[in-house]
C-alpha cells in the first residue's frame, strides 16, 4: 500500500484542497469542510464542557442562593469561574472554527485527499483501491463522519489525522471525513467512485437504524 503524504502552505494550491492539479483522467467527485458546530460537538466535545462549566457555576453560586443572599453576593461567589468558563468556551469553539476552516476533504474519482492543519498544513492521498472499508456515522440533522479503513501496514500516525481520525483506533488509524453535512449523499458518492474504480460491487448494510446509526459500505468494501 502506498500513502502519499506531502506538506504545503494551502495558499499556494495549484487547486482548491490539492497540493497538485488534477490529471486529466481524474475527477472531482465531491469537496467539502466540516461544519463548525458538528466538528465542536462530536471532536471537541463542548456540549459535555457546557454541562461541566455549568455545574462548576452552580457550585459556586450555590451557597449564595441557598442562604438567599441578593444578586450581588451571588455574582461574587461566581466571579472567577465565570471568566473561566467564558474563556474555556470561547477557545474551544475557535479551536473547531479554525479547524473546520482549514480542512478540505475532496473525493475524486481515483482517491480521498485530505488536506489538515491549522498552523502546519499537510495533505493525505488515499487511492480508491487501497480502501477495505467505509462506515458512515449520521447524526440528527444529516451531518456525520465516514470512517476509512484502509488494506496493507502502512500507516498515518493517530495524532497527525486528529480530528480527522475515528475515535479510539490508536494502533489502526481510520482517517475520517468529520462533521460532513448530507454525508448520506457524500458517502453513495463515495461509493459509486469506488465501485468504479476498482470493478468491485459495493453492498450497503445498515445497523441501528435510529438517529445515530451507522453504515457499512461493503461490508468492508471488499
Amino acid at each position: 500500500m502506498s500513502i502519499d503524504h506531502q506538506g504545503h502552505t494551502y495558499e499556494f494550491e495549484p487547486q482548491y484542497g490539492l497540493p497538485e492539479r488534477l490529471p486529466s483522467d481524474e475527477h472531482v467527485v465531491w469537496q467539502g469542510s466540516p461544519q463548525v458546530w458538528a466538528l465542536a460537538t462530536s471532536a471537541f466535545h463542548i456540549r459535555k464542557m457546557m454541562l461541566y462549566f455549568a455545574a462548576l457555576v452552580m457550585a459556586c453560586a450555590w451557597p449564595a442562593l441557598e442562604s438567599g443572599a441578593g444578586a450581588m453576593a451571588v455574582l461574587q461567589g461566581i466571579k472567577w469561574i465565570a471568566p473561566l468558563t467564558a474563556i474555556g468556551l470561547l477557545s474551544v469553539g475557535a479551536l473547531a472554527w479554525f479547524t473546520a476552516k482549514t480542512t478540505v476533504y475532496t473525493v475524486t474519482n481515483k482517491r480521498v485527499v485530505m488536506r489538515l492543519g491549522i498552523v502546519l498544513t499537510v495533505t493525505f492521498n488515499l487511492p480508491l483501491k487501497q480502501i477495505h472499508a467505509a462506515d458512515v456515522c449520521i447524526r440528527a440533522g444529516g451531518s456525520g463522519d465516514i470512517h476509512l479503513a484502509l488494506k496493507g501496514s502502512d500507516r498515518i500516525a493517530w495524532v497527525h489525522l486528529w480530528p480527522s481520525v475515528r475515535a479510539w483506533r490508536i494502533t489502526r488509524p481510520e482517517p475520517t471525513l468529520r462533521a460532513i453535512a448530507d454525508v448520506d449523499r457524500v458517502s453513495s458518492k463515495l461509493r459509486a467512485a469506488w465501485t468504479a474504480e476498482t470493478g468491485l460491487q459495493a453492498n450497503t448494510r445498515a445497523q441501528d437504524p435510529s438517529e445515530h446509526r451507522v453504515v457499512h459500505l461493503q461490508g468492508s468494501l471488499t
